[in-house]
C-alpha cells in the first residue's frame, strides 16, 4: 500500500502539473503542431481509505498512457493524463470534475466509488465529456446518460451471483449481511437480499446492517451476528476495512463462513487480517492473474511501479486503450464525437471483447469467487455453461 500511495503521489506531482500548461483544447483537428497533446483526465481515490485502490488504478492508466505515447501516440499526437483526487467523497468528487472542465480533455476515466462516480458523470455529462468508469452501482448507467461507459460489471448482476453461491457452495443456510452505508456496497448487499427472495434461495438472513466506515474496531457488529446465529457473513464495504473484520472473526472465535463482495479482493485484506484470512472467498470479476492475456501488462506494472497489479487495475488499463481506441475510430478529440465512437465501439483487450449496451453496461462480463489460500487470492467457483457450480480453474 505505501509503495503505491508513494507512486501515486508521485503521480500526480507529474501528470498534474500537465493540466496548468498551455497546451491547445480539445478540438476536431486530426492532427496536430509538435508539442500539441491530447488530454485524457482520471478521477478516483489518491487519498482517504481508499487511496490504494485509486492510486493502483492510476498506475495502470498511466503504464497504459506510456505504452500509446511510445507506439507514436493517438492522431500523430502525445497522451497526456490528468489525474484528480476525488477521495470517493460525493462532494469532493463535484469540485474534482469541475477541475477538469475547460482543460480541453477528450474523455475521462477512472471512478472506482459509485458515491463518486454518479456526481461526477453529472458534471462532465452536459460538456458531452464521455467517462469510462469501474464503478459498479447500477444508478451510474441508469440515469439516461449517454457519456458514461461502466468496464466493469454491475451489482444487481453480482447481487444475483452473490445470492446463488451464498446459498450453494457457501451452504449459507442464516444469512447475515454487512455494509458500510456507501452508494456501492448498501447497494449491493441490497440487491444480494433481493436475489435470495426473488429467486427463492431460501437463506434466512438473520441480520442486515450498517458498520460505520474508518474505525479500527468493528467487534460490536460481530457481535450481532454472533448473537443472531449466523452461519455466513457477507461483508459488501471496502478493503481497508474487510480486513479487520476478518482478523476480529478470527479474534472472536466468530464459527462463520467469511464471504465479501468485489471491492474485498484487495492484497490489503490478506496483509491486514494475516493468517485469519485463509479460506476468506470474494465474488468478484476476474482478477488479474486469472486472465491468461494479463502475464505482459502483470509484468510490466510490476517492474515499472515495484509492486503486483490490483484487481482493478487492467480495467482501468483496458479503458484508456478503449478511449484512445475511440479518438482513433472517431478522427477526433471532440468530446462528443469520442463519445460516439464508444457507444458503437467493439475494442479486444486484456479483459476480452468490451461493447457497451444502450445504457453504457459493458455487454460482457462475468463473476467468479476468489478464495485465499496460501496467502494469495485463488480461482474458486464459477457458473458453468449448463448453469452447475464448476471449479474456476
Amino acid at each position: 500500500m505505501l509503495a503505491r500511495l508513494i507512486i501515486g503521489v508521485l503521480a500526480v506531482v507529474i501528470f498534474g502539473c500537465g493540466g496548468d500548461s498551455d497546451q491547445p483544447s480539445a478540438g476536431r483537428e486530426q492532427g496536430g503542431k509538435a508539442g500539441d497533446v491530447i488530454k485524457l483526465g482520471f478521477l478516483g481515490p489518491l487519498s482517504g481509505d481508499n487511496a490504494g485502490s485509486g492510486i493502483d488504478l492510476l498506475n495502470a492508466a498511466t503504464l497504459a498512457v506510456d505504452e500509446i505515447n511510445a507506439a507514436d501516440g493517438v492522431l500523430g499526437r502525445r497522451i497526456e493524463l490528468v489525474p484528480v483526487d476525488d477521495a470517493c467523497d460525493p462532494q469532493t468528487a463535484t469540485a474534482a470534475a469541475q477541475k477538469l472542465l475547460g482543460q480541453g480533455i477528450a474523455g475521462v476515466t477512472g471512478g472506482y466509488c459509485s458515491g463518486a462516480a454518479i456526481p461526477e458523470s453529472d458534471v462532465l455529462q452536459p460538456q458531452g465529456i464521455p467517462y469510462i468508469v469501474m464503478a459498479t452501482n447500477p444508478a451510474v448507467t441508469e440515469r439516461g446518460l449517454n457519456t458514461v461507459f461502466r468496464n466493469a460489471g454491475r451489482d444487481d448482476r453480482q447481487g444475483v451471483f452473490a445470492a446463488r453461491f451464498l446459498a450453494g457452495p457457501a451452504g449459507a443456510r442464516k444469512l447475515a449481511i454487512l455494509h458500510n452505508n456507501s452508494t456501492y456496497a448498501k447497494g449491493l448487499a441490497e440487491h444480494t437480499r433481493t436475489a435470495n427472495d426473488d429467486l427463492k434461495l431460501g437463506m434466512e438472513i438473520v441480520f442486515f446492517d450498517a458498520i460505520v466506515s474508518g474505525q479500527p474496531d468493528y467487534s460490536t457488529a460481530l457481535a450481532k451476528v454472533k448473537q443472531f446465529g449466523a452461519d455466513t457473513l457477507y461483508f459488501t464495504g471496502y478493503a481497508s476495512e474487510a480486513g479487520i473484520i476478518v482478523r476480529q472473526a478470527k479474534e472472536l472465535g466468530l464459527a462463520v463462513r467469511l464471504v465479501g463482495g468485489d471491492a474485498t479482493n484487495e492484497p490489503i485484506v490478506i496483509k491486514t487480517a494475516g493468517p485469519a484470512a485463509e479460506g476468506y472467498i470474494v465474488t468478484t470479476a476476474p482478477l488479474p492473474e486469472f486472465l491468461p492475456g494479463a502475464t505482459t501488462f502483470i509484468t510490466a506494472y510490476t517492474e515499472r511501479f515495484g509492486t503486483g497489479p490490483g484487481p482493478f487495475s487492467v480495467y482501468e488499463y483496458d479503458a484508456v486503450k478503449l478511449l484512445a481506441n475511440a479518438i482513433t475510430q472517431a478522427v477526433s478529440t471532440d468530446p462528443k464525437d469520442v463519445g460516439e465512437a464508444l457507444r458503437k465501439t467493439r475494442y479486444s483487450g486484456i479483459t476480452g471483447e468490451t461493447a457497451f449496451d444502450g445504457k453504457g453496461d459493458r455487454e460482457t462480463i462475468f463473476h467468479l469467487t476468489a478464495i485465499v489460500r496460501e496467502g494469495k487470492f485463488q480461482q474458486h467457483k464459477k457458473l458453468g455453461a449448463s448453469g452447475s457450480w464448476v471449479d474456476a480453474l
